[in-house]
């Protein structure tokens, strides 16, 4: 037993330093990314109070902490920043916000969420054929009702009566909320006067 450790004994040494070392390297790491992860959840939920309240850098602070943050908090950042320009009748730069959150996540059910959101955007900026094209990406068939009203707004938009009645009337063969029932319905007979 002695002789083991007396050939192997500098070997299992440098091994448990080793293994230490990378258990505490590992350990840093861990807390690192749960201070960073923290960081970012308390400014997302400050993000939303900052930008009602409207003041001048706080845009540019949100956009600076999206472009670090290639996270879950970075997209939902987008979409509250998006939504900021929304009700600021800035449509292009919330096409970029919406363009941003597109490309940070591999989710598919909140890629759905942006691009419905985007299309919607898009249909604003009249930019219809991109919007249609937005709303093909929509592949999560929760969305498709949702899908079809705003396929039915961008085909109106484009003078095509038809093709937004048929996009309504398909949006009602899915299990629809009864407040989207009612607005399908309702933009259904707007189509018939």
């Amino acid at each position: 037993m002695c002789r083991f450790f007396a050939e192997n004994g500098k070997a299992l040494a440098l091994g448990a330093v080793l293994s230490i070392a990378a258990l505490v390297g590992w350990c840093y790491w861990q807390n690192h990314q749960s201070v960073e992860l923290i960081a970012a959840s308390q400014f997302y939920h400050e993000a939303g109070d900052r930008l009602a309240a409207g003041k001048p850098g706080d845009v540019a602070v949100a956009e600076k902490f999206i472009q670090a943050n290639r996270n879950s908090y970075g997209v939902l950042a987008a979409l509250q920043l998006a939504k900021h320009f929304v009700e600021q009748y800035d449509f292009a730069k919330a096409e970029q916000q919406l363009l941003q959150a597109q490309s940070q996540t591999k989710d598919d059910n909140l890629l759905s969420q942006i691009n419905l959101r985007l299309a919607r955007v898009q249909l604003q900026e009249k930019k219809w054929d991109n919007a249609l094209k937005t709303l093909d990406e929509v592949k999560d068939a929760c969305w498709a009702a949702l899908v079809q009203d705003t396929r039915g707004d961008v085909l109106l938009a484009q003078g095509d009566a038809e093709g937004a009645r048929a996009a309504y009337s398909k949006g009602l063969e899915y299990n629809v909320s009864q407040a989207l029932e009612v607005l399908l319905r309702i933009k259904l007979n707007n189509l018939s006067n």
